[in-house]
């Protein structure tokens, strides 16, 4: 396995912007994804690793051995593409061995390496059947065994799972995590759904318009978004425009559209946000935060009129306008009489949960 560097990484395209300032180091085993919407520059950055573009400015490093200039066939690299990419005139067994025979490894160790993989991909007996007899859960098997079996120092996955149904991407995501963790092979994964990143990843980079915007843990790109792109692609999320009213030590009091004061805020702000007072700030409450309040005298209680009501069975869900803003909220069904459009409802946000994204 090897760790993966990109150094200042540009990409353009005659006078289009590809990739812009990408530096970024992938550790030896790493699950690390990169995120964000169609044309923001994740692929692009993909097959500049895998080699299918090579960088305007920049280098890339496998290790300590520099491949920027390196063609895509002398890098040890496996690569699934997001249309698997599969031969039609083969069997399973000859598309995943494919990759063997163009390094002329011998029948027998072909034979071998081929079945071990079929196995660990849990298509044993599927050898002789042809592509099209497949599933397209079985197809995505096969390409991920191609591109395992010729023992690659580094994985690439470019949204393997978009073309699966929802029940299928989700055993499928499991399976490559499961692959994955069982081999300790570094993985770098492309997607635009976040709930694939978030489950899957041990890091993920953010991109937009070519840009890197964050990079972290799932946990801290959830509940510390650097910006308001961030928070709102990453999940679920209420953004509130406020002016910060005051600070003592280390909480901030923000007033907002309502009027209301929130008081107590953690100054767990990106690097971006400057919180002095009279400045203006975006606000990030994740909705699953948000719960219905009982006495209605917990600090930042906010009161507003129900716009729509979810009963899900498992969660209640609501949208509730407050001033100028709309809240909201999503809680677990205790039993309690669900509320319902036009009700006034009393809501409390809990200050640890209250985020400044810009």
């Amino acid at each position: 396995m090897s760790s993966v560097t990109l150094e200042h990484v540009h990409k353009r395209f005659g006078q289009a912007k590809g990739v812009e300032d990408v530096h970024i180091h992938i550790e030896s085993g790493e699950f690390f994804t990169f995120l964000g919407p169609s044309g923001c520059g994740k692929t692009t950055t993909l097959r500049m690793i895998a080699g299918f573009y090579f960088p305007t400015e920049g280098q890339i490093r496998f290790g300590s051995r520099e491949v920027t200039s390196v063609p895509p066939h002398k890098r040890n690299t496996g690569m699934v593409f997001q249309n698997y990419a599969l031969f039609p005139h083969m069997t399973v067994f000859e598309n995943i061995a494919f990759g063997l025979q163009v390094r002329k490894l011998s029948r027998t160790e072909t034979q071998e390496r081929v079945e071990k993989m079929m196995k660990l991909v849990r298509l044993e007996g599927y050898g002789e059947r042809r592509i099209d007899q497949l599933s397209g859960g079985q197809q995505q098997r096969v390409a991920l065994a191609r591109a395992l079996v010729i023992e690659p120092q580094i994985l690439l996955l470019d949204e393997p799972l978009s073309n699966l149904d929802a029940k299928l991407r989700e055993e499928t995501r499991f399976e490559i995590k499961r692959l994955q963790l069982e081999l300790g092979i570094t993985t770098i994964y492309v997607t635009h759904d976040q709930a694939e990143a978030m489950s899957m990843s041990d890091r993920i980079m953010v991109m937009q318009s070519g840009e890197v915007q964050q990079i972290g843990t799932p946990h801290d790109i959830y509940h510390r978004p650097v910006n308001r792109f961030v928070a709102s692609f990453i999940g679920e999320t209420n953004l509130w425009e406020g002016t910060v009213a005051g600070i003592e030590g280390d909480e901030v009091q923000v007033r907002v559209s309502s009027g209301q004061i929130l008081t107590g805020l953690k100054k767990n702000a990106s690097p971006q946000v400057r919180l002095a007072a009279g400045e203006k700030v975006t606000l990030s409450i994740r909705p699953e935060s948000v719960m219905e309040s009982t006495t209605g005298e917990e600090a930042n209680t906010v009161t507003g009129a129900v716009v729509l009501a979810e009963f899900t069975g498992a969660c209640v869900n609501y949208v509730t306008s407050v001033g100028d803003e709309q809240l909201r909220s999503m809680s677990i069904n205790l039993g309690r009489p669900v509320k319902q459009r036009g009700d006034t409802i009393k809501l409390h946000i809990p200050k640890e949960s209250i985020y400044f994204a810009g």
